[in-house]
């Protein structure tokens, strides 16, 4: 045990950000190993079949600890590794970390170890971080938190709902406290929409901010986009300013280079609101939504009021804007990200000096394999071209609509539905992506933040999402903290609460 303080101690684990965690760990209130094994304790607690069961991890770090001791070693010899020293994360599992295998949720790559760090995991390192655990995700990176390793994950807030996808994991454990941080990927709706569900906040950035080498859905593909997954907007603001930056293994971050106005932390602004101008998105426009049903309605009150409390905090609210073809033109959505999924494939795997696969095909190939996801999933209904047509036309729209109207950003509900049901999505109907607005992956270069908005009267969460420009992370930031600094509407889950003796 590392050599506390005498005097009172003012650190607490539960709900612990960023900054407290390090000012706990210079005042030698907590070291990094206390640190690293107290959300050990959690996931263990919570995380497994004797307790709520989450299911969430997939795997820990073996060297988690270990890592932790070289940390706490520096901090006495030569000070603070950086900005996230001691910082436990916790990755979706798609992002390569050396020493934990890279799954996807699949029985298919249970074995794989991949040899090369992903180049935002090198960043974290680099900044202090602890590569804690992987996380659940909707199996092969697409659909909801189910998969054939691991099952299914549930919702913390509701242990009979689904936790969102693809990056559910990641926000069901931040949310109940397995780790400070996480880090998803989204092509649809993949943080935005687990985030929401969740309570906590979430970011997909710009594409060309954030690398994905090393990570699957990255390069040639255009629109997925690695982002941070947190319980608070400063601490998305602070592991934002480490993620970004330019990686010549991943060509689309050519185009951040000179959009990174760092320290994203320097937009955190209380008073963020007064004065912006927020236009409202009313239509539905979630993937098959149902606005005439009682869930969406159920939203709808929360959202209501969550559009009052901008106005509260001195936002100018355009209640509400029309995009002109919006619901036309998101129906050309086509599924590719911009690049052969074949492609894309290859790029990831072609890190690796021992993938266990040739290709993609002969992966899915398997004899006796059969993906365990959910039935309505998104599917090609336009060619490439017609999309391309189609985004260009709704950018123009979007965006002229903000000039007309003056707006700093545009604000939707983060899903048009509470979480759906794992009975319903793992059986008949097979509910999946239901509610989850997709205009932002649409587009593609826009920065799109979630942040929690309150409860509906089932006692789910429900988030509204901050819509801007390309590379607008900092204003969606400053809203996005003003926001949450007047409202406080994030709570943890009465299902992982504090355990018996944990500070």
């Amino acid at each position: 045990m590392t050599q506390q303080n005498s005097g009172p101690k003012s650190f607490h684990l539960l709900e612990a950000t960023i900054d407290e965690l390090q000012r706990a760990i210079r005042a030698r209130e907590v070291s990094a190993r206390e640190l690293v094994q107290l959300y050990l304790n959690r996931i263990h607690a919570y995380d497994g079949e004797d307790g709520p069961n989450i299911n969430s991890i997939i795997s820990i770090n073996p060297k988690a600890l270990e890592e932790a001791d070289k940390l706490d070693a520096a901090l006495s010899t030569t000070g603070s590794v950086g900005p996230l020293h001691g910082v436990p994360v916790i990755l979706k599992d798609q992002i390569d970390a050396v020493g934990m295998p890279t799954t996807l949720g699949s029985v298919l790559l249970k074995d794989y170890y991949p040899d090369r760090d992903a180049f935002i995991v090198e960043k974290l390192k680099k900044a202090g971080a602890i590569m804690l655990a992987k996380a659940t995700l909707g199996e092969l990176g697409g659909g909801d938190t189910y998969g054939t390793l691991f099952g299914f994950t549930r919702n913390p807030y509701g242990l009979d709902r689904t936790v969102g996808g693809s990056s559910g994991g990641p926000a069901a454990s931040v949310s109940a406290n397995f780790a400070a941080v996480a880090v998803g990927q989204e092509g649809f709706a993949s943080i935005r929409r687990p985030s929401g569900w969740n309570c906590i906040v979430g970011m997909r950035p710009t594409p060309g901010l954030v690398s994905r080498s090393g990570s699957t859905g990255g390069w040639p593909n255009t629109i997925g986009s690695l982002g941070p997954m947190c319980r608070t907007v400063e601490d998305l603001a602070t592991l934002l300013d480490v993620l970004v930056g330019y990686d010549p293994d991943d060509p689309i971050t050519a185009l951040g280079v000179g959009q990174t106005p760092i320290p994203y932390t320097s937009f955190l602004d209380k008073r963020g609101l007064e004065r912006a101008r927020i236009g409202i998105i009313r239509e539905a426009m979630g993937y098959q939504s149902e606005p005439d049903s009682e869930d969406f309605k159920k939203v709808s009150s929360v959202f209501d009021s969550a559009v009052a409390e901008l106005e509260k905090a001195g936002a100018k609210v355009v209640d509400p804007i029309v995009i002109p073809q919006m619901k036309e033109l998101l129906a050309k959505r086509s599924s590719s990200g911009g690049g052969d999924a074949d492609e894309g494939w290859n790029v990831y795997a072609g890190r690796s000096k021992h993938y266990p696969f040739k290709s993609r095909q002969e992966m899915l190939a398997t004899p006796g394999y059969t993906p365990r996801r959910s039935g309505n999933v998104l599917t090609a209904n336009t060619n490439y071209y017609e999309y391309l047509l189609a985004r260009e036309k709704l950018m123009f729209n979007v965006f002229r609509v903000m000039a007309d109207h003056e707006l700093d950003a545009i604000v939707h509900k983060t899903v048009e539905h509470q979480p759906n049901l794992i009975s319903e999505g793992l059986n008949p109907p097979y509910t999946n992506l239901k509610g989850a607005p997709h205009i932002n992956t649409f587009l593609g270069y826009v920065a799109s933040l979630s942040v929690p908005c309150g409860f509906t009267t089932d006692n789910l969460p429900v988030g509204i999402s901050f819509f801007g420009r390309p590379y607008s992370e900092g204003t969606m930031i400053k809203l996005a903290y003003a926001y949450e600094q007047v409202t406080m509407h994030r709570r943890p889950p009465s299902t992982t609460p504090p355990l018996p003796g944990e500070p």
